[in-house]
């Protein structure tokens, strides 16, 4: 204030008049300004040091002191600034923003928007706008729009527009009138009239029909069954008019049919589409006919179809008319059973070809459990009986009889050799496809072993379109079907232990008495040592391996007995044997053929076989496997590409635009490796293009190979970050709302071939398979002398071990991925995710207590005290309680487990308790701390268990 008074004070001495006020000097313009100025800068200083609501408080408190004029400069002002209400919203706001204002409107309110400005015209016709309001209707563009093509789909939806017939809602009620338009009665009387008129003729025609067959009717005849073979004879002769009746009537009556066809319940059927109910002829345990050709003739073709092949249902359903088909249980069934199944659908007939669509490799077919047919048992006297048989039913070569084998046995030696032994055995050509074509069950559409036919066995026996949409669900199908064999198998293993157990028991109780049984012990026990032991040998032979057992143990009591007993073998198997030798002698030297067959040689005939199947046609298979190799190999490419074009591009171009939807550091962790094999497989095609573009017998793959191989440094770096990888997409799919919905519109879409990012990302992984693949073939149809067979046997060599690689890291991660599910399933179990850890067995046992342990062993007697389940890993036992729950109104149950101990191997000592009158199967485990003594319920459990963990225990010492 002081301060204030004084300047105050100084001004009115200078003699300067103020007005209301001493701080405004009116005469002195300059310090007038001056002093303005100031109080301008101090208001200001004050206003940024207010808060919001006082800011808001002062303006008002202003604007209600200004006047009209400084109201309307006030206005004039912020409008020159801020020129809202003659701005274009279109040239403001973003585009997107734009179109999404602009779907709201009909296509009407479109045509005339686009003749406001240039910039609303070239909105209103996007495509986007337009495409949904056609797909509406079921308007489709008859075309795809080329990249440069503009408004495509507003001029279709005016033409389908201009094309449609419609009235108006007058002009519809003047043609056709209305719905609630009544009737009177004349018109009434009219129709009723006219519908006893309809009546009356069909009664007459009907009436008149009957009388002509009536008279044309043999005596011997029965009016309404006679038989196809007599019906043309049966059929009276009919006047003009009157088979015109006839006619009219009979169309009637179809209609009828049909319209009683339609009113049926529908069923669904595998594929999802709903069809009629159908009455098929079923054959003996499963087996369908197919009943298109005619009564009395035989099935030109015939095919066994397995149960083991995914979705074999619509393998039947894509089945051709006049093709017998049979669908055959994998499980269950001999080969006896399955020969029966052929002779009841052949009905004493000759096919003129049967084919076989099983499961199996390029080395041997799985026919049935427990029948897997390769080189090995291939000359076994049943598997030899049911191919001869088989050949019976075919017509013979020289009629052009042969059997198709959908395996793609045509792809390795092993193969070749299967397929050339079955046609020495029956008489018959056997096929098989070569095995070109890469992906799940795709070879059966490759090319196939063997003379050519006018056409390829697929089009013989199924519809090519039908059979191509099978193959394209086989992948998935295979992965499901792993993942619920893999959760269903031990509920199934312990299912079929207790129904085995309980009919056995059954079946004991049933037929022999406890006397018996009691008299028949020691002979029991030996039979039961015998089976131990075969379980344990696992022969290929188990009766003469058991009969071979038991012998032994009666010569431990009668030596004499033993001297007497010499087993001999098969002059079959040493036959069997020759000719694997000179099997593997061909291969290896096939230089040394000629000195071979020149000699007296009992398997000449098969030789000769042999070579001409190995040598036939190498150059041009050859030539056919190099040009799917390339085929693959640019699909390949393209499916990486997609990667690039449709997910990269995108991400960089809006962080780029500063529309960011991914980081840049997560984009490189997410696309940098499958970027860099991209441009390795790039140039890898690009090599091979180069060497097929003049293709010749001399020219050469492997070395292209061995130059790939040398390069897998590339693929390694995305093996080892592809967990990374994964766990990145979704982290930034959780947390960026963006690029959800980014992956949302561009996943499982046309472009991406109805893939998602992470199936994208599989597959590397599954290419070396199918490099695997290919290089066997290639090197199976280039001959020995060959330059480039050395350099494809390399490459194979390295292709393999690299697929080794890929293996171990899949069983790794599986491996931390079970020990996860352990340690969640286990109540106050440690962690046990470590490096190197992995599960070997899990042994479910019952802890026992020693009532006296100071009884010796043979008397001592034990109480049962609780169940335990003995998880072994590599370096641990882990020692854990066993609980049941059952959940109410189900039948399955759930164990619960609770962590006790766990005891390093090193520091585990194991005791074998022996078998007494009082306790079976018993062990005693010693820790350093604890005892546990545990019995498994069955002897083989305590056998196979103590022998792993006496095996984990050793390594674990070595290490």
């Amino acid at each position: 204030m002081s301060a204030g008074n004084s300047s105050r004070k100084t001004l009115e001495m200078e003699g300067f008049h103020t007005r209301f006020s001493a701080w405004t000097p009116f005469s002195n313009k300059s310090l007038n300004r001056q002093l303005f100025q100031e109080r301008v800068a101090l208001i200001s200083h004050w206003f940024d040091l207010w808060t919001n609501k006082q800011r808001q408080e002062f303006l008002f408190t202003i604007l209600l002191r200004c006047t009209k004029s400084q109201l309307r400069f006030f206005y004039d002002q912020f409008s020159e600034r801020m020129q809202v209400a003659r701005v274009d919203f279109s040239t403001v706001l973003p585009r997107f923003i734009s179109l999404y204002i602009f779907s709201f409107l009909n296509p009407k309110d479109l045509c005339t928007a686009a003749q406001v400005s240039w910039p609303w015209k070239f909105l209103t016709e996007q495509d986007c706008l337009w495409m949904p309001k056609c797909i509406r209707f079921g308007w489709f563009l008859p075309y795809t729009p080329t990249d440069h093509e503009y408004g495509a789909w507003k001029h279709h939806y005016i033409a389908c527009v201009s094309n449609l017939d419609w009235l108006t809602p007058r002009e519809a009620a003047a043609l056709y009138g209305t719905l609630n338009e009544p009737k009177t009665e004349d018109e009434e009387l009219q129709e009723r009239q006219r519908e006893k008129c309809l009546r009356k003729i069909m009664w007459e025609k009907i009436a008149l029909r009957k009388k002509e067959l009536f008279r044309g009717r043999p005596p011997w005849g029965s009016g309404t069954g006679c038989s196809r073979l007599l019906q043309s004879q049966c059929q009276p002769r009919l006047s003009q008019p009157v088979r015109d009746r006839v006619g009219l009537h009979e169309a009637l009556e179809k209609q009828l049919v049909l319209a009683s066809l339609e009113a049926l319940p529908k069923r669904r059927n595998v594929s999802g589409r709903y069809s009629y109910p159908l009455l098929p002829k079923k054959s003996w345990r499963g087996g369908f006919k197919n009943d298109n050709s005619p009564s009395g003739a035989s099935p030109p073709h015939f095919i066994l179809i397995s149960s083991r092949i995914p979705a074999y249902e619509m393998v039947v359903d894509s089945v051709r008319a006049g093709v017998t088909p049979v669908v055959y249980e994998h499980t269950g069934m001999t080969l006896e059973s399955l020969l029966y199944l052929i002779d009841k659908a052949l009905d004493g007939q000759k096919a003129q070809s049967v084919g076989i669509f099983s499961d199996g490799d390029s080395r041997e077919i799985n026919l049935l459990q427990g029948y897997k047919i390769g080189i090995k048992n291939l000359l076994k006297p049943e598997v030899r009986d049911f191919w001869e048989k088989l050949g019976s039913c075919v017509a013979p070569e020289g009629e052009g009889g042969h059997v198709d084998l959908f395996v793609p046995l045509g792809a390795s030696e092993a193969g070749v050799e299967v397929l050339s032994q079955l046609s020495q055995l029956t008489g018959t050509l056997f096929t098989a496809p070569t095995g070109i074509a890469t992906g799940s069950y795709q070879h059966i559409l490759s090319d196939w072993l063997g003379p050519s036919q006018g056409r390829a066995p697929p089009s013989i026996y199924f519809s090519e379109s039908k059979l191509q949409t099978w193959s394209s669900f086989t992948d998935v199908l295979e992965d499901t079907l792993k993942s619920v064999r893999k959760q269903l198998s031990p509920l199934f293993k312990e299912l079929q232990k207790h129904v085995s157990g309980r009919m056995i028991g059954q079946f004991m109780f049933d037929t022999v008495s406890m006397t018996d049984t009691l008299n028949n012990q020691e002979t029991a026990q030996a039979l039961a040592d015998g089976l131990v032991e075969l379980s344990r040998e696992n022969s290929d032979k188990p009766l003469e391996f058991l009969s071979h057992f038991l012998l032994k143990k009666c010569s431990e009591k009668s030596k004499d007995f033993d001297r007497n007993v010499t087993l001999t073998k098969l002059d079959q198997e040493v036959t069997f044997d020759s000719f694997m030798k000179e099997c593997n002698a061909l291969e290896d030297n096939p230089q040394d053929l000629k000195s071979r067959l020149s000699k007296s040689d009992p398997n000449f005939g098969v030789l000769v076989q042999l070579e001409r199947k190995l040598r036939m046609d190498s150059a041009a298979k050859r030539t056919r496997v190099a040009g799917e190799l390339l085929r693959s190999e640019r699909r390949y490419v393209q499916m990486l590409e997609i990667v690039r074009d449709v997910y990269v591009k995108p991400l960089k171009a809006a962080l780029s635009s500063n529309r960011v939807i991914l980081s840049a550091t997560n984009i490189q962790i997410i696309f940098s490796d499958i970027l860099q094999i991209l441009s390795l497989n790039r140039q890898f095609l690009d090599n091979l293009r180069d060497r097929l573009q003049d293709w010749g017998p001399a020219r050469r793959v492997g070395e292209i190979f061995i130059k790939f191989g040398s390069q897998l440094n590339t693929y390694t770096n995305f093996f080892n970050n592809y967990p990374v990888v994964l766990k990145t997409i979704e982290k930034c799919r959780e947390a960026r709302p963006a690029f959800r919905a980014f992956l949302k519109r561009h996943d499982k879409t046309i472009t991406t071939n109805m893939l998602s990012l992470p199936e994208l990302f599989l597959y590397p992984s599954r290419r070396f398979e199918e490099y695997i693949h290919l290089l066997c073939a290639l090197r199976l149809h280039t001959p020995a002398e060959h330059v480039d067979r050395g350099d494809l046997t390399a490459a194979m060599d390295q292709i393999k071990t690299y697929q080794g690689y890929i293996d171990q890291m899949k069983q790794n991660i599986n491996r931390k991925d079970q020990l996860s599910d352990i340690q969640r399933s286990i109540w106050g179990c440690p962690p046990l995710s470590e490096a190197h850890r992995y599960l070997i067995r899990v042994q479910d046992v019952a802890q026992l207590h020693g009532c006296d342990e100071e009884t010796h062993f043979y008397l001592r007697l034990y109480e049962h005290t609780r169940d335990l389940s003995l998880f072994l890993f590599n370096d641990t036992l882990l020692v854990c309680s066993r609980g049941t729950s059952h959940t109410p109104f189900e039948r399955t149950s759930k164990s619960t487990y609770q962590f006790i101990a766990s005891v390093a191997l090193h520091r585990l000592l194991v005791e074998d308790i022996p078998d007494s009158k009082y306790v079976k199967n018993a062990f005693v485990l010693q820790g350093p701390r604890h005892e546990w003594i545990c019995a498994t319920e069955a002897e083989d459990d305590k056998f196979l268990w103590l022998s792993v963990l006496q095996n984990t225990i050793k390594s674990t010492m070595q290490k």
